[in-house]
């Protein structure tokens, strides 16, 4: 059985060393230098593109606690990672040119990969004795893309992210907000967040005045999302154009006064445990901490607490809960998998995180053993079992506490909160690996 990897960004190369750490051989292939996207200039493997920040490093964060977990998996990545840090008080951050070399020569020095040149036009599901892993990033465009659409089916892969953000369920004000969906219909499975004329008005000024995120080049003109129209471009439209589109008030009534709101925002469970909640209709292309500013004026709002921030740009990435299984094989044709952000697994190390669950799942098969996915308490067992689940509007996420099992027993202090959740996860992992 061949093992053929595509993408040699952070999912393909951590991938390839598992797989070739165990003795397996690997071809795999990168289309640089030949070619790079609009994003990427730098010849060597593990681009970081954007930030050179691999976000906080300690444990009772969501993006720590994923990279003890990534160490007990046996990460090569991040021990290359640690090798160039650069100051960033509590983050991990590294030197991006350092770091792609650093990866580049792990890669290039492993005997069991061969490298392979050149743009793949093709996954090449057709071959019974290959196992592939596409790990081409969310810049997969040409060829390949076009592959990838006609073996998941049209309309199974994105081209441009439009997320509203998310906020966790415990920093909503529930004395300020209340349950109901219009008109009464069905059950309540909305939390309405009321405005009276006067916070409206306010609101409406703060958001309409908001400092927007400059899109890259590859992203294309904001003409492009018209169909999802940013929140904050409906502002400038008018002060009545969000009270008759997403913050429309019709068919609710607020409890505490018995009339209907002068306008509404309402927020949707993202998960089956009601743990997040998403502002619906409000993507967004505003900065992180103008979002946070100004969405905290949303009454119930005040303190939320932000999971993920509303983001815009050009994104490719699979319907992974309606195509993959939880090995990360395609359902349609299990000798596929897929790693990396074009899974909806959103982040560097999340993304690392991806092609080193891909790798081992591969190795089960190679095995003749049935992948078992890590379990729900870990933060790689959420964010598996997040990209897998169906939904109705599926979106890519990041590793976030919000995902994770609240700890049995009620921690008030958050630090201690995700300390606690943190350490039960590092525990399910060594226990699942053991």
């Amino acid at each position: 059985m061949h093992i053929r990897v595509l993408g040699a960004g952070l999912a393909g190369c951590e991938a390839a060393l598992y797989l070739a750490g165990r003795g397996y051989a690997v071809e795999l292939w990168e289309q640089k230098p030949h070619k790079f996207s609009p994003a990427h200039k730098n010849a060597d493997f593990a681009e970081l593109v954007c930030s050179n920040s691999l976000k906080a490093d300690r444990l009772d964060s969501a993006s720590g606690l994923l990279k003890a977990e990534m160490k007990l998996l046996g990460s090569a990545l991040l021990p290359v990672a640690e090798g160039c840090r650069v100051a960033a008080g509590g983050a991990l951050a590294v030197d991006r040119e350092a770091f792609a070399a650093g990866v580049t020569a792990l890669v290039k020095g492993n005997p069991n990969i061969t490298l392979r040149t050149g743009e793949a036009q093709a996954v090449g599901e057709a071959e019974p004795d290959t196992l592939v892993l596409t790990a081409t990033g969310p810049l997969t465009e040409g060829a390949l893309a076009q592959d990838i659409a006609r073996l998941t089916g049209r309309g199974a892969l994105s081209f441009y992210d439009a997320a509203a953000p998310i906020v966790t369920a415990d920093s909503i004000d529930r004395d300020r907000v209340f349950a109901a969906s219009r008109y009464g219909r069905g059950t309540a499975d909305y939390l309405n967040c009321p405005f009276d004329k006067a916070g409206y008005e306010a609101f409406h000024a703060a958001l309409a005045g908001a400092e927007r995120a400059p899109l890259h080049d590859f992203d294309g003109e904001p003409s492009v999302y018209e169909g999802c129209m940013p929140i904050e471009v409906m502002a400038k439209r008018g002060a009545d154009t969000m009270r008759y589109g997403p913050l429309r008030p019709v068919g609710l009534t607020d409890p505490k006064t018995g009339r209907r709101p002068w306008a509404n925002v309402q927020l949707r469970a993202e998960d089956a445990a009601c743990s997040m909640y998403n502002l619906v209709g409000f993507q967004t292309n505003l900065k992180f901490g103008e979002q946070q500013r100004v969405f905290r004026m949303i009454p119930g709002l005040e303190h939320a607490e932000f999971v993920r921030y509303g983001v815009m740009h050009r994104n490719t990435f699979l319907n992974s809960p309606a195509l993959l299984g939880t090995d990360l094989s395609l359902k349609a044709c299990p000798n596929v998998f897929f790693a990396g952000q074009i899974t909806g697994f959103e982040g560097y190390m999340e993304s690392a995180t991806c092609g080193l669950l891909a790798a081992r799942s591969m190795e089960a098969r190679l095995s003749g053993r049935a992948f078992t996915p890590p379990p729900a308490d870990t933060m790689c067992g959420a964010l598996l079992r997040y990209i897998t689940t169906p939904t109705k509007d599926f979106q890519p996420m990041g590793a976030n506490m919000g995902l994770l099992p609240a700890p049995e027993t009620r921690i008030r202090d958050k630090r201690q909160r995700y300390l606690a959740v943190a350490q039960r996860a590092v525990a399910a992992m060594e226990r699942y690996l053991g």
